[in-house]
């Protein structure tokens, strides 16, 4: 385990301390002390999206004494007014925007996979944080597959390691890809993941508990995890870590301003450069002027803008000059697996991922696959687990019948690295949104390794529930975690945005979501965004310091 010293950990995040204490779980008196820019006023930096990636790159800045204003499409969430446990009535966390989806294999849009709101879809994750492998960075060197990232993994391990400090992170220490271990001792285990476990030992696998972004105990003034289950809806006690309750805190303490409802329609170019974003609150059109902008607003989202940023210098859509941008958007396969036991296991009484296994994750050469997958234990609760039961068909008194015996379930689920293909992206639909402007169409087909990588994933998982004493075992195949569609690249020719997340065309105008991801790995995307941002925002203000930015951004 690391030995963090607390007080190096308050220096770089204060925003634990920051959570009000008592049963308060908002800190009302910063949001109200907010700094506030005129709207006629130029700032340094504007911040589209308050999510993994726009969330940690306005916390950096505004800590480095940029003028930062962040702009998000959703409402400033409320933990104890806003969440609630009730799956259902927790919808409204997602992104419900009409969008169009197609293809051979039409992904749905929406509970895993898009978020809505200041914190964005971390409010609504499991809280999962695993790295991405060093082979994750050089797939088509190492498997000839994929795409080779401009960055190496060595690159950005410095940055894994601070957010996974900030958050912080729980896990025990880690044996694949680059060996480490986490600030925090694992949390205790649940029944889901005793059964995870038992299996994998009868079959000779490693396991390891977590990583999750929950402390292990009361951190700052954060309360300890209850295991109250839902932590997909949104973490009522604040014990998960959520750009929500982590950077944007910190980031208003700093001097960040945060505009809520806030729907950005163009980023405007004038002789070249980008000027500011036009975006709508309260049912007006406003401009906020700025030396730079980032985008951060998600993989279907920031393809959207660019395309509906066109001028008659860029008519294609801004950055979209060798026509990458919306391109090689990809999903993971994540096909979850139940197994019903005799006696009762009640799968939610625990944080959703605890145990995982990454035997899988690289590629086997007896296999006629490449690249692999990565098993964690889920959690689905009644709804959720519903759709496992009628996907198999079964409705009326059969499905009443398995939905009374929900408590005697467990469910492992699988994070497949599904390829980028130039096919699959976002272009704008013919359908218009409540603002007149057109929606994404997000086109998605799977390719044969897919369906290989699948079909594989789906038997271990289902070994192992049987090697753990299953009765019964039903698989529902279903898609997670959105990224790629302004990929960086060492070239102009096959990116949108360089090593450094610069766009290749718009010298002030940054991305830093996980639309610049070339590949996916089979790992949780989100720790990787907030790594990349963070090592964004040490590159902005090292040329700003040196002057190489020049009238882009303020020393």
């Amino acid at each position: 385990m690391r030995h963090t010293d607390e007080r190096a950990i308050r220096a770089r995040n204060e925003s634990a301390w920051l959570v009000p204490t008592g049963q308060e779980r908002t800190n009302w008196s910063l949001r109200e002390r907010m700094r506030r820019f005129d709207p006629d006023e130029e700032v340094d930096v504007v911040v589209v999206g308050c999510g993994a990636g726009g969330g940690t790159l306005t916390q950096r800045l505004a800590r480095a004494g940029f003028r930062v204003v962040a702009l998000e499409a959703g409402p400033w969430w409320d933990p104890a007014r806003d969440w609630v446990s009730d799956e259902a009535a927790s919808h409204k966390l997602y992104w419900t925007e009409p969008r169009v989806i197609s293809g051979k294999d039409p992904v749905a849009l929406g509970s895993n996979n898009s978020g809505r709101g200041v914190g964005g879809s971390m409010v609504h994750v499991a809280g999962y944080v695993p790295r991405f492998h060093p082979s994750d960075f050089e797939t088509y060197t190492r498997d000839g597959v994929g795409a080779d990232w401009p960055i190496s993994y060595e690159e950005l391990r410095p940055y894994y390691e601070q957010i996974e400090e900030e958050l912080p992170a729980a896990g025990e220490p880690w044996p694949w890809g680059d060996p480490h271990d986490y600030p925090h001792h694992p949390h205790p285990l649940g029944p889901n993941g005793e059964v995870f476990r038992r299996g994998a030992r009868a079959l000779g696998l490693r396991t390891a508990v977590g990583p999750v972004a929950i402390p292990n105990g009361r951190f700052g003034h954060r309360n300890h995890c209850i295991y109250r289950g839902f932590c997909l809806q949104g973490c009522k006690v604040n014990a998960k870590a959520s750009p929500l309750i982590t950077h944007i805190p910190d980031a208003l303490a700093h001097g960040a301003e945060i505009r809520p409802d806030s729907m950005v329609s163009e980023v405007v170019v004038e002789h070249g450069r980008a000027t500011g974003v036009r975006y709508f609150h309260g049912g007006r059109e406003h401009f906020q002027r700025a030396r730079l902008v980032a985008l951060a607003a998600y993989s279907i989202e920031t393809p959207r803008l660019l395309l509906l940023s066109a001028t008659p210098a860029h008519p294609d859509g801004l950055c979209n000059d060798f026509g990458q941008v919306g391109r090689y958007v990809m999903v993971q396969g994540a096909p979850q697996t139940a197994g019903r036991f005799h006696d009762e296991v009640r799968m939610y009484k625990a944080p959703p991922p605890e145990v995982t296994c990454e035997e899988f994750y690289e590629t086997d050469p007896s296999k006629d696959y490449r690249r692999g997958f990565a098993i964690q234990n889920v959690s689905p609760l009644p709804i959720t687990y519903s759709e496992h039961v009628t996907a198999q068909g079964h409705w009326g008194e059969v499905l009443r019948e398995y939905m009374r015996d929900y408590v005697h379930w467990a469910v492992l689920g699988s994070l497949c690295e599904f390829l980028p293909r130039v096919e699959n992206g976002v272009t704008l639909a013919a359908e218009n949104d409540a603002h007149g402007l057109p929606v994404a169409n997000f086109s998605y087909s799977e390719g044969e390794n897919d369906n290989k990588l699948e079909a594989a994933a789906q038997a271990v998982m289902e070994d192992i529930l049987r090697a753990a004493g299953a009765q019964e075992v039903i698989t529902i195949k279903r898609y997670a975690h959105l990224v790629g569609g302004c990929r960086m690249a060492a070239d102009e020719r096959s990116g949108v945005v360089d090593r450094n997340r610069r766009s290749v065309a718009v010298p002030n105008l940054y991305v830093t979501d996980g639309s610049v991801m070339p590949t996916q790995g089979s790992a949780n995307p989100a720790l990787t965004i907030m790594a990349l941002a963070a090592r964004c925002a040490d590159h902005l203000r090292a040329t700003a310091r040196s002057g190489l930015v020049g009238e882009a951004v303020r020393g």
